[in-house]
Order: C-alpha cells, then sequence, then structure tokens
C-alpha cells in the first residue's frame, strides 16, 4: 500500500495513529517494514553519503562485513531516544534512529557473536541511555551464552545531552562495566577503535582482549576538547590518542589498519584461533607443514653470540605455516607475542627478539607478554617459550619504573596457568630473565629443552667475570688473555650438555627436532590439568 506521512507513524515515539486498529495485519506489518527501513541505511541515504566521504563503512556495513551473510539478528532495531533532560525531552526516533547504536548476534565463520557498532551519523556516535540498554541487554546474552563480543566504536562515548543529570549518572547506567568483569575470562572480547574513540570507547577498552585501530582513529581518555578545557592545553587528537600513540607507545591498542575492511578482517582472523568460550575447545584446522625447513634452523642462531637475529624465523620453522598472527609488533619489540597453529591446533608463542635491546626484559616486555599469557591460558591455548635473554633490563630509569616487580608478572601468570607449557632455550638463558621465560623448572612446564647453543647461568658470563675476577685479572702478567682464559672456561661450563646433566631441563635437542618435541607433547597433554593450590580466594596479581 502507498505510505503517507500519517500512515508511517508508529507505537512510540512517533505517536500511534488514531486509525490503527482498523487497519488489517497486511497494512500494519507494512507500516513496521517502513519504519524500519526509515533507521536502515536505505533509509537514510544523506547520512551514509556522509559517513563515506570520511572513507569510513556505516556501522551497519560493518557489522554486514565481518559476519556470515544474512547470519546477523539486530536487537532493538526501533529503539528510540529516552531522555531524561529538558535539553532532550522532545527527543524522538526520528532524532536518534536506533539511538545510534547497532546492536544484535551474527555468526562469524559459522559461530555466534555477540557485536555491537556505535553510529557516527547518530549524534557523533554517542551513547544515550537507551543505547545503553541496547548494550546491556546484548551484554546479557553473552554472559548467558557464552558468545565472543565485538564492540565496533566510531564516536564520542557517553551522549553529553543526556548525561547532564545525576539521576541516571548515579544508577551507573545499568554497570556495563561490572558486566564486562563478568565476561573477562569467559568469552574473547574485542574493542575495535573506527573512529574517535576518546571516553567511553576507551573505557570498554581497557579489560578488552583484542584492541584493532583504523588508521586515524582514536583512543584515550579525554579528547583534545576537554584536555584544552581541564589543563588549558591544545593537543592534536593524533598525538592525544592516535594510533601511533598507542601501538607504539602505550601498547594500549594491538595493531593499526588501514581501512575498515582491513580492521574487521583481522578480527575475524583473530576470533579464529580462540573459542567460542572458556569451556569450549579452540577450533582446529587442516594441519600445514612449517613455513621454513625445521632442519634449517641449525642456521638461524649466528655464531657470534654478540649478533642478534629474527626469532621469527626460528618460529617459522616450528609452527604451521601462514598461522602466525602477531599482537603488539609495535610494542615492546623485545619480545614477540603472536597467535599461531601446530598441526593445526592453535597456540600462544611468547619469544624474545634480540635484534631489539639484544632481548632484555624490561616494563613493557613484561606486561606485553604476562597479559598475552593470560589470554591465552584463559582460553586453553597451549604457550610457546623461544628464550634467548640476557635478563631483566638494569639501571636507574629501569628502576624508576618498577622493572623488579613488572619483571614477576610473566612467570605470575606461567605458574598459574594450567594449559601445556613448552619453553625452548634458543641462546641465552640468564639470571632471572630465564625465570621470567619460564626456563628450566621455574615453571609447571610439559617440556623444556635446550638447543646447543644455548647458555644457561646466573648472569652474563662477561659480566660475572669482571665482577667476581676483578682482582685476579687486574694482577695477572696479560689481564685480556687472563679474561679471555675465565671467560672460555665458563663458557665451556654453562652450555646444553652442562644443562641436561641434573635435570633442570628435559633434553638437549638439535634444532631440527623441536617442532616434533612440541607437536607430540601437545598431542599427549590432552588430560584436563587441575592446579594444585592451597585454599586461598583468588591470587593476589603482582601489579
Amino acid at each position: 500500500m502507498d505510505e503517507t506521512p500519517d500512515d508511517a507513524a508508529t507505537d512510540g515515539a512517533g505517536g500511534d495513529p488514531a486509525d490503527r486498529r482498523d487497519l488489517d495485519a497486511t497494512a500494519l506489518t507494512e507500516r513496521l517494514r517502513a519504519e524500519r527501513r526509515a533507521v536502515s541505511d536505505e533509509g537514510r541515504p544523506e547520512a551514509v553519503e556522509r559517513q563515506h566521504e570520511h572513507g569510513k563503512l556505516t556501522a551497519r556495513e560493518r557489522v554486514a562485513h565481518l559476519c556470515d551473510d544474512g547470519s546477523f539478528d539486530e536487537l532493538g532495531q526501533l529503539a528510540a531516544p529516552a531522555p531524561t533532560t529538558p535539553e532532550t525531552v522532545d527527543w524522538e526516533r526520528e532524532d536518534a534512529p536506533a539511538d545510534g547504536v547497532v546492536a544484535g548476534i551474527g555468526e562469524v565463520e559459522g559461530r555466534p557473536v555477540a557485536i555491537a557498532a556505535t553510529d557516527f551519523t547518530v549524534k557523533g556516535g554517542s551513547i544515550g541511555h537507551t543505547g545503553g540498554h541496547k548494550l546491556e541487554r546484548l551484554y546479557d546474552l553473552a554472559i548467558d551464552r557464552g558468545f565472543p563480543v565485538v564492540n565496533l566504536h566510531d564516536g564520542g562515548g557517553h551522549r553529553i545531552q543526556e548525561g547532564l543529570d545525576a539521576r541516571p549518572t548515579a544508577q551507573g547506567d545499568g554497570g556495563l562495566f561490572r558486566q564486562q568483569t563478568k565476561l573477562s575470562g569467559w568469552v574473547p572480547f574485542v574493542s575495535a577503535m573506527m573512529g574517535p574513540g576518546f571516553a567511553a570507547p576507551t573505557n570498554f577498552s581497557v579489560m578488552a582482549d583484542f584492541v584493532p585501530m583504523v588508521e586515524g582513529s582514536t583512543l584515550g581518555v579525554a579528547g583534545p576538547s576537554l584536555v584544552e578545557a581541564a589543563l588549558g592545553t591544545e593537543v592534536p587528537k593524533e598525538e592525544l590518542g592516535g594510533a601511533d600513540v598507542h601501538t607504539v607507545r602505550t601498547g594500549m591498542a594491538d595493531a593499526a589498519y588501514p581501512d575498515d575492511e582491513a580492521c574487521l578482517d583481522a578480527i575475524a582472523e583473530w576470533l579464529s584461533y580462540l573459542p567460542r568460550n572458556c569451556r569450549r575447545d579452540p577450533p582446529a584446522v587442516e594441519p600445514r607443514a612449517p613455513e621454513r625447513d625445521p632442519e634449517d634452523l641449525v642456521d638461524v642462531i649466528p655464531a657470534d653470540p654478540k649478533k642478534g637475529y629474527d626469532v621469527r624465523d626460528v618460529i617459522a620453522g616450528v609452527v604451521d605455516a601462514g598461522s602466525v598472527f602477531e599482537l603488539k609488533s609495535r610494542y615492546a619489540r623485545n619480545i614477540v607475542t603472536a597467535f599461531a597453529r601446530v598441526e593445526g591446533e592453535p597456540v600462544g608463542v611468547i619469544a624474545n627478539a634480540p635484534r631489539v635491546m639484544a632481548g632484555t626484559i624490561d616494563t613493557d616486555a613484561s606486561e606485553k607478554a604476562a597479559r598475552f599469557a593470560s589470554l591465552c591460558d584463559a582460553f586453553d591455548l597451549p604457550i610457546l617459550l623461544f628464550e634467548d635473554t640476557p635478563g631483566v633490563l638494569p639501571g636507574p630509569d629501569s628502576e624508576a619504573e618498577g622493572v623488579a616487580r613488572h619483571a614477576g608478572k610473566l612467570p605470575f601468570q606461567l605458574n598459574r596457568a594450567t594449559v601445556p607449557i613448552a619453553n625452548v632455550v634458543l641462546r641465552r638463558g640468564y639470571g632471572f630473565g630465564h625465570v621470567a621465560m619460564g626456563g628450566g623448572r621455574s615453571a609447571r612446564n610439559d617440556l623444556t629443552v635446550v638447543w646447543a647453543t644455548a647458555e644457561v647461568a646466573a648472569m652474563g658470563i662477561e659480566g660475572a667475570v669482571d665482577i667476581a675476577y676483578r682482582r685476579e685479572i687486574q694482577a695477572a702478567d696479560d689481564p685480556e688473555a687472563k679474561r679471555e682464559e675465565l671467560v672460555a672456561k665458563f663458557q665451556d661450563r654453562t652450555g646444553a650438555i652442562r644443562a641436561a646433566s641434573g635435570v633442570g631441563v628435559d633434553a638437549a635437542i638439535a634444532p631440527g627436532e623441536t617442532r616434533g618435541r612440541i607437536a607430540r607433547m601437545l598431542a599427549r597433554a590432552d588430560e584436563e590439568l587441575e592446579a594444585d593450590w592451597p585454599p586461598k580466594k583468588h591470587h593476589i596479581d603482582p601489579i
């Protein structure tokens, strides 16, 4: 039937037309469809065009790109604003279509996912009271049924016009942060920055497991306007919370992507390594041979122990080809964290990177690795550790950052984990760096091996000789020759064969044996491990 403006009015925000009960079911259904079209992209071409002019997909286009075709079931599509302040009392549905939040359950590669996308074309993507209720409903479903959660942020957080009111603010907007606390460790949680992300979107990201950013988007507790009002300082948004800030300096974001499509594809790939929730098994795929021939690994480690190498070359000879998904690759580059697969099964990889700071462990590396280890254990991904570190970074700046406490975070997570763990000492395993990487018996490892190139000691050999044998060296006729003699002596004593002699490691192996040993360990570790802890309420993290 042809619609008139009066016919298009519906229950709720637009008012109930006088002749509603005179219409049959067909007419009422068409009226419903017209109202749904009005809030969709189809019914808002000008808003869609504005979004596209900024090089961005609309909220619904983003959801459609992420989800399997036809699988998304939207909830609250006809939601209308629920203003409480005098400034917003006259707002209707047309003032904020769907109240600026597209939410529902879809499927990504055949698995259900709870998805919410803020709509920048509606009040700048701000979240009003009704939009907040949508998120509450979505999170309740995710909590009850164990759905992963994906938030696609493109907006300014809490809607200011509705927020200048003590009554709803005092209620805490339904406890979204409490819900997210329940979701943490229960289901994988993604918080993607796809536009302005200051304030509320950043708060959602604090406990998120994966935080990707689109280039040009922002992340931070407050935007430039609020910073200027509070501090009198003008700071461009890119310097305050751009992708370079948070993928390089703070590590708050995992990666930056050139456009919406690349970001959404990365979310789908990230989800492919993780189970629907912590009660399910991680998804397996068809096994692949490694990208690098394992027998070629013997050539990776330089003969000169002072020279670096790319630890990714080692990883490529152990895991399945094309399976590495690196996280926080621009942050704390002295350590590598990545998802991968071994014989088709997902694993988490933590590896020192000798090309950056010689693989030394500092505060940032500890934070990065510990949080990743916790994520892997929460969702039952085995952890593979590739160790080559001279230890924990010393010095006044490092001490001022609290490196001693931070360095305890990774071994703490490894020792509370119940997933299978493998530690491979490639070269240096010195001091507390060896402990931090789960070396030897410092963690409950299922497999601990050393390569022939390994050196395991309480500290670097050269430094130890200089400290412990300083007087003997100074008293020698040829101090330099004496020093070299002592260094050579302790190099022989700290090698792989000596490390294996006391069963402090399970085996000293050739590099080419690594993949096979790890694959067999993983296949055999199929019995669930129950941690044997003294009676206590919970652990106290070293934070």
